[in-house]
């Protein structure tokens, strides 16, 4: 089978509320993530990719979070195979509303955190790490 790898960034802003990034495509929403290229850390894939799917340049990253989810999706770009995905997620925040430009997506929305479930088990995983993440982070402050 197949390994295909991306990288992205849960994104979020802390006024007006908590809020994070959710990108919007005509059948389900995602986050901004993409494909590893040859050469590249996962870091610099994620950061890349937040720059080309929304523009933002700025953010200040969370030391320390890493989530990798791992699912297996049949894949168009290999003739409907099945793959072995893993999407490796890193955490960060945005000050302010910066500006949203998209280039692959339909739309978008800073969506209230916590949220329900998303409908997909791989983004469903990364909130409930991510949680878990913000609530050891608070009991250490």
């Amino acid at each position: 089978m197949k390994a295909v790898k991306s990288c992205g960034v849960m994104v979020f802003r802390r006024e007006p509320e908590m809020q994070f990034l959710l990108l919007r495509l005509p059948r389900w929403v995602d986050l901004p993530k993409g494909h590893i290229e040859a050469g590249e850390t996962e870091l610099e894939c994620a950061l890349r990719e937040l720059r080309e799917e929304t523009g933002i340049e700025e953010i200040d990253l969370v030391d320390g979070f890493r989530f990798p989810a791992i699912y297996y999706p049949k894949y168009n770009r290999n003739g409907g195979e099945t793959v072995e995905k893993t999407v490796v997620y890193f955490l960060g925040f945005v000050e302010g509303d910066p500006p949203i430009t998209l280039t692959e997506h339909v739309g978008y929305e800073w969506a209230k955190w916590p949220p329900g479930s998303l409908g997909f088990a791989a983004l469903d995983e990364l909130i409930a790490a991510v949680k878990a993440h913000f609530e050891a982070d608070a009991g250490n402050t």
